[in-house]
């Protein structure tokens, strides 16, 4: 049983150098499940490119990518005393520090460390307030950088602006900005910020763009392990449901473990989104739920909801049945995926 991610290496790495070329300052984010290529993979092409850091999600994460890549490890969720171990004594690795208790703690060490201010996103950060205070503080930081996490869609003020507000800030406390990494600028905002301000050193933190760019190069497929002939009210499944007439009910690897069927909320506005979404729901509540594989050329039903390893796909009678053993196509969130294996072709 194999649920399977092909990748197209000459495709996939020559998108990867690509933006390389494209973006000053690089900082690929290998975080999570490695975009679902698996950290290791990703390491491994993060030193093919030559990039100075890399920056994965936690503490944890480190492990996976650090005997690869050579370079720096740069951990995005910030330390915090009272919620993290002390780190290892590591040149390569930087932390990430967004609050004033941390930023005290880190005072006087060796530690490496790269300072988040607070944006729009006010997920992480320090205040305008918090650095006048901690003024002193800095000084006493092995300091490689402040960064900034900037919202995907702009609110009152454009991304760009906002960053100049903060290295205006900067400037203004006498603070030596060695690098700014940021998140979430695109190619024409980068080209802005560096024109209004020359002498800082942007690191612009990309994950998905870099590894999930070319949709081309990289294909999901889950393996055909039974194949069971029905016909209209046959009973299947957990719940027992009857099938909808005659047909074929297919058992394919990859269920709920591997991440199929799993999906974060998305923000829906307007009229026509929402109508889809209402419909969608009102399919789901009716327990018809579309499932993510292909099977002749269209996505197919659910029998019902995945199982943990595999899901159960039901195939109409005028469709002709695959065989166990064949592969269907599976369009899914990569941020999600697990695969039982990575076929670098």
């Amino acid at each position: 049983m194999t649920f399977s991610l092909y990748v197209d290496a000459q495709r996939w790495r020559g998108h990867t150098e690509r933006v390389h070329g494209a973006v000053g300052g690089l900082v690929p984010v290998a975080k999570g499940n490695g975009y679902g290529f698996g950290l290791t993979l990703l390491a491994d092409q993060c030193a093919r490119l030559g990039v100075r850091a890399v920056a994965v999600g936690t503490a944890s994460e480190v492990e996976a990518v650090h005997d690869v890549f050579r370079g720096d490890v740069l951990v995005l969720t910030p330390w915090h005393p009272t919620t993290d171990a002390p780190p290892p004594d590591d040149d390569r690795l930087l932390l990430t520090l967004a609050h004033p208790e941390a930023l005290r703690a880190m005072a006087g060490t060796r530690h490496r460390v790269v300072v988040e201010l607070l944006t729009s996103m006010n997920r992480f950060g320090l205040t305008h307030d918090d650095l006048v205070a901690l003024r002193p503080v800095l000084s006493e930081l092995n300091l490689a950088g402040f960064a900034l996490h900037l919202p995907l869609d702009e609110g009152d003020l454009p991304r760009v602006d906002e960053v100049s507000v903060w290295l205006d800030h900067l400037h203004r406390l006498q603070l030596d900005v060695t690098s700014l990494w940021v998140s979430h600028l695109d190619d024409v905002e980068l080209a802005r910020v560096r024109r209004r301000h020359p002498g800082v050193e942007l690191r612009p933190r990309i994950g998905t763009r870099l590894w999930l760019g070319e949709r081309r190069s990289y294909q999901a497929r889950g393996t055909v392990l039974a194949v069971h002939a029905l016909a209209r009210s046959d009973r299947f499944g957990y719940r027992q449901r009857k099938a909808p007439g005659d047909g074929h009910l297919l058992v394919v690897s990859g269920g709920t473990s591997h991440g199929v069927a799993l999906t974060a909320p998305r923000p829906v506005s307007g009229v026509v989104p929402r109508a889809k979404a209402a419909a969608w729901g009102g399919l789901e509540a009716a327990g018809r739920v579309l499932s993510p594989f292909h099977v002749g050329g269209k996505r197919r039903w659910f029998g019902e909801p995945p199982h943990m390893q595999v899901s159960m796909i039901w195939l109409p009678g005028e469709v002709a049945a695959p065989a166990i053993g064949d592969e269907l196509d599976i369009d899914m969130r990569m941020t999600t995926a697990l695969f039982d294996r990575v076929v670098l072709r």
